[in-house]
């Protein structure tokens, strides 16, 4: 029986060995820190740089995945590919594993109109009985999917097996638009790292998806806006805002070479190592003011 999506639902970084291979035990202790800290399930996406992964490992990090949550929380694996039938072999893939659910964006080099689009979305719902999280990632990648799309796929079938997560600018507007559209019915994540999670909490969000690296801020404050303490929220937001501020000037590479930065100084990671090639690495004076920030978050957790 899949376990429900809801709460804090952190994108797992894939750590690699020196040797570029997926390095199985460091993701086993990323996971274990994962669900002691708090988090509710785990999921792959962008951020574990699911792009640069050849076809054989998103298959197997699937299966490590689902392996290493010992069933402590849910599991989903992204599933977006270039065609209709490479989605649907991984989405098949992933519920063989024992996922929970899947996530997928739109292909990435074309440019599907609304139709096509419904098309791709559903296909990938009927060839599973796990759901599906549509992924708009055009703030970063991609292209976005119309609010008219998710309407038609949340009446086709309902909201237990097509879940949201909205990444276009501008996430909050869009976020309630759909929303409003689906009059409540969508159960919507929002991915901004944290930076938006207050405002998107105040919209009416199911659950979060940030990166790993900043999970206890994020736990802490997830749990701080459940309880209606306001104070606690943005003592704990403010470190967490500039953080991601600073990811989002350099797009995927900026989360990415940011996030491993900060699990390699906690130890969970044994090396920054991304997969190559990236259009930007941390320089000096960013990785200072990084630290700074994560300081900050720190002493807000206390």
């Amino acid at each position: 029986m899949p376990i429900p999506l809801q709460g804090v639902l952190p994108i797992i970084q894939t750590p690699f060995s020196h040797n570029d291979l997926i390095c199985e035990a460091t993701l086993r202790r990323e996971i274990d820190w994962a669900f002691a800290t708090g988090a509710d399930g785990i999921g792959s996406g962008m951020v574990a740089e699911i792009l640069r992964l050849t076809y054989s490992e998103r298959l197997r990090l699937a299966e490590l995945m689902t392996e290493f949550a010992l069933e402590r929380g849910c599991v989903f694996a992204a599933v977006g590919a270039e065609s209709t039938l490479q989605a649907i072999e991984y989405s098949r893939a992933a519920e063989r594993a024992g996922c929970d659910a899947v996530m997928a964006v739109p292909p990435l080099t074309t440019k599907l109109s609304p139709d096509r689009m419904v098309a791709y979305f559903s296909s990938i719902a009927d060839s599973i009985s796990i759901p599906v999280i549509v992924q708009d990632a055009s703030g970063y990648v991609g292209q976005s999917i119309p609010i008219s799309v998710c309407s038609t796929l949340l009446k086709a079938y309902d909201e237990h097996k097509i879940l949201f997560k909205p990444e276009g600018s501008p996430i909050g507007p869009n976020l309630s638009a759909l929303r409003d559209a689906t009059e409540g019915r969508a159960r919507i994540f929002e991915g901004s790292g944290g930076i938006l999670l207050i405002d998107s909490f105040r919209r009416g969000i199911t659950g979060t998806m940030p990166g790993m690296d900043l999970l206890d801020g994020i736990v802490a404050l997830w749990k701080a806006l459940k309880a209606g303490d306001d104070d606690r929220a943005y003592s704990i937001w403010y470190p967490v805002c500039g953080l991601v501020a600073l990811q989002l000037q350099a797009g995927l590479d900026g989360f990415l070479a940011i996030e491993k930065h900060l699990l390699a100084r906690r130890g969970i990671f044994p090396s920054e190592r991304r997969r190559q090639p990236n259009s930007w690495d941390l320089d000096e004076e960013t990785r200072r003011e990084v630290d700074r920030l994560f300081d900050r978050m720190l002493l807000a957790l206390k």
